[in-house]
């Protein structure tokens, strides 16, 4: 008896499986073009044992472009003014966050501007590398608490990240992302969503009304803050991402950015040691604008 050609299975190129983007190899080379590009435009100097991380990341976005391997893919992001480079960007930044994180930080930040007197001027307070929020939205919180509606609170929040600057902007979160916070913050900062919005908080008006939100990349030559030097400027935990060169030029940029005995934030893991001219170290990762410094 005869056999029609499909009784013999998946047999011929007909048939064959075609490699998706997880099965296809990221080769060192390009591995590391794609570094090269990256520290090129933010200064993020990723880690040579990243290549696994990297490439499953960037999987996504060849399945997206309809790409057929990663050298095609450094081939789109180097294109000069490539509608791709926010997505490289977003892909390859790490946006762990949360309301209070080191809430040490918050506390501190009010009695030192409570002790210079500085809230009773208008407080402006920078949010550099703000992720989904949570940071910029906590300094909001914390301010407008200590300090009352009357006073002039101005946060300024930027991230390199796109994607997370739009859920930022939206002010709503899981209700399992303020699960930690007291009962007290809950219903000073928060409403719960009902109906459609049920398992949902929406950050308050009042506390959402004082923070901007805006695109930026800490390497440009030119930092888009109108409005004056800050009394206070959050970095935390985006330095590491960074370069020695490149921290100690972001430093002095953070420097001319305060007011004289003006604060900076740091993560608990980017003491400034050697690159701390021009800052008085104050514990805790938190330094003082030191003034007759260069």
């Amino acid at each position: 008896m005869t056999r029609s050609t499909a009784d013999h299975g998946p047999r011929g190129p007909a048939l064959r499986e075609i490699a998706g983007p997880d099965r296809v190899p990221l080769s060192q080379e390009t591995f590391q073009a794609l570094r090269n590009l990256l520290h090129g435009h933010s200064g993020i100097a990723l880690a040579p044992h990243k290549l696994t991380m990297v490439q499953s990341r960037l999987a996504k976005r060849l399945r997206v472009l309809g790409l057929p391997d990663y050298e095609a893919y450094l081939e789109k992001v180097s294109e000069t003014d490539s509608s791709e480079w926010a997505e490289f960007i977003n892909a390859l930044t790490t946006n762990l966050t949360s309301f209070f994180r080191e809430g040490h930080h918050f506390t501190r930040l009010v009695e030192l501007l409570a002790a210079s007197d500085a809230a009773t001027g208008k407080l402006r307070v920078w949010s550099a590398g703000c992720s989904t929020g949570e940071e910029p939205y906590t300094l909001a919180m914390t301010l407008l608490k200590a300090f009352g509606p009357s006073a002039r609170i101005q946060i300024v929040a930027t991230d390199l990240d796109t994607a997370v600057l739009e859920t930022a902007a939206r002010g709503i979160y899981p209700m399992a992302r303020i699960e930690g916070l007291s009962d007290e913050w809950k219903r000073f900062a928060f409403l719960r969503g009902t109906g459609e919005r049920r398992g949902q908080a929406r950050v308050r008006p009042e506390v959402r009304d004082l923070v901007s939100f805006h695109p930026m990349n800490l390497r440009d030559a030119a930092w888009p803050l109108e409005g004056g030097p800050f009394q206070a400027i959050f970095c935390r935990n985006v330095m590491i991402y960074f370069d020695k060169p490149t921290q100690r030029e972001l430093l002095g940029r953070f420097r001319q950015a305060l007011v004289p005995g003006g604060l900076l934030f740091v993560g608990h893991s980017e003491a400034l040691l050697d690159a701390a001219l021009g800052f008085q170290p104050l514990g805790q990762t938190i330094y003082r604008r030191k003034e007759g410094a260069p």
